[in-house]
């Protein structure tokens, strides 16, 4: 399929429970392929969708990590629709509220049928933890195809974010995994990551 140009992107809704998700469709009566952008607490991912997007402030961000706990879905150009997922691993969000997380995010991940690419975001100046790597193995485990987008990549040199590159990939133990650069706040990496969707979304 042909990536949109993002000139119409629109909220559709937020959700919990796999019975209130959306089904949006095409003109042509076709359910739209999701897009899911995942990644830890304040990684950058509503930042990102409002870059990819070009919109200043349609996808709500927050300074304060955690901030997104609901499952929003975007659909752009009706040709496509891309689902913000929570973050994970923030521990000042209250246990109640982190319980409910991981089962959110795992059915979404399980349950979705027209799930169709994961942009698992990630902190270009961490390492991989527990959490990072269970995610990576089950997206991994389900064969869903999968982009890294390292983030924040204006905070280190580019040795450094060479060095970093490296040490990630090796982490999660995925060498063939196809990754990419981004910063919001320089706007880097914005054409790269659309080359990339649509490299892994329409093979040769």
């Amino acid at each position: 399929m042909k990536l949109p140009s993002f000139k119409q992107v629109q909220f559709l809704k937020s959700a919990v429970k796999v019975g209130d998700y959306p089904n949006p469709k095409n003109p042509k009566g076709e359910l739209l392929l999701e897009i899911a952008v995942a990644g830890k607490s304040n990684v950058g991912k509503s930042s990102l969708l409002n870059d990819l997007f070009r919109r200043k402030s349609l996808v709500k961000t927050s300074a304060i990590p955690g901030k997104t706990q609901l499952i929003n879905f975007f659909t752009v150009d009706d040709q496509l629709c891309f689902v913000d997922l929570p973050g994970y691993g923030f521990a000042q969000v209250p246990i109640a509220v982190r319980r409910r997380w991981g089962p959110m995010i795992q059915t979404y991940l399980d349950s979705r049928k027209t799930l169709s690419l994961i942009l698992f975001l990630f902190d270009i100046r961490r390492l991989p933890n527990e959490d990072d790597l269970q995610l990576m193995q089950w997206i991994t485990f389900r064969k869903l195809p999968t982009i890294l987008v390292m983030t924040k990549i204006d905070k280190v040199t580019t040795s450094e974010k060479q060095r970093q590159a490296k040490k990630i990939l090796e982490k999660f133990d995925c060498p063939d995994l196809p990754y990419t650069y981004y910063s919001t706040l320089k706007h880097i990496g914005r054409h790269e990551l659309v080359i990339l969707m649509d490299r892994v979304l329409n093979p040769a």
